[in-house]
């Protein structure tokens, strides 16, 4: 499932992108300033970034900008109401692959972040590494000093959730939203059973959970 980060400072435009991503089969993650974009953009793995031009903060063309300098090439979908062809060559030049003028058609948008997934990005990884594990998301395989370690496959998105957030607290909440595509799975106890499984198989048998509990958050997979 390809991750999308929106960087979008009206919030009603933010969570109708957001919604329309959803329902297109993606996982979505959201920000409302400049900086926060930036420091979400920088902190996992992501396969499209869509933002607006302007922004509380860092501009959106600033954290492209950012982006570049720090040898990130997420492929970016820049939105603005800026539409001269100094406008779009200058964003362009900033380093976004490609420019949707408002107002715009959620066809054309969601038409324009598939053509830049097609693209595809050539360091995208496709092994993550995190608590003595190695996933490897071409193969679907998980491995410990070598030896295959086999999940089923709603253990392995789970894995590859906190994978993707390792050393940071993911709550049962977003595990449900982005796992399951269903928030009511974190009002269950399924969140939790699959952790439980996953620790079963994981750990070590002799130290730590790889798994910590974040009293009152939630999740986080140890780096």
């Amino acid at each position: 499932m390809a991750r999308i980060l929106v960087v979008e400072d009206e919030r009603k435009v933010r969570r109708g992108l957001e919604r329309a991503l959803r329902s297109a089969g993606y996982e979505v993650e959201t920000a409302a300033t400049g900086d926060e974009g930036l420091a979400r953009a920088t902190a996992g793995a992501l396969d499209c970034l869509v933002i607006d031009w302007m922004l509380p903060g860092l501009e959106g063309v600033d954290v492209v900008r950012k982006l570049r300098a720090g040898g990130r090439s997420t492929p970016v979908l820049l939105l603005t109401a800026r539409d001269t062809v100094d406008d779009r060559v200058f964003g362009l030049e900033a380093g976004a692959d490609d420019y949707l003028v408002k107002p715009f058609a959620l066809a054309e948008l969601l038409a324009r972040v598939m053509a830049l997934l097609r693209r595809g990005r050539p360091d995208r990884e496709t092994v993550l590494r995190a608590a003595g594990l190695e996933i490897d998301l071409v193969r679907r395989l998980v491995t410990r000093g070598g030896a295959e370690v086999a999940l089923t496959q709603r253990e392995f998105a789970v894995l590859e959730y906190l994978a993707r957030h390792k050393g940071r607290a993911v709550t049962r909440e977003m595990l449900g939203r982005d796992v399951w595509n269903d928030p009511n799975y974190a009002l269950t106890n399924v969140v939790e059973v699959y952790v439980n499984l996953l620790r079963k198989k994981l750990d070590p048998p002799d130290g730590p959970s790889v798994i910590a509990t974040v009293r009152g958050v939630g999740y986080r997979l140890k780096d």
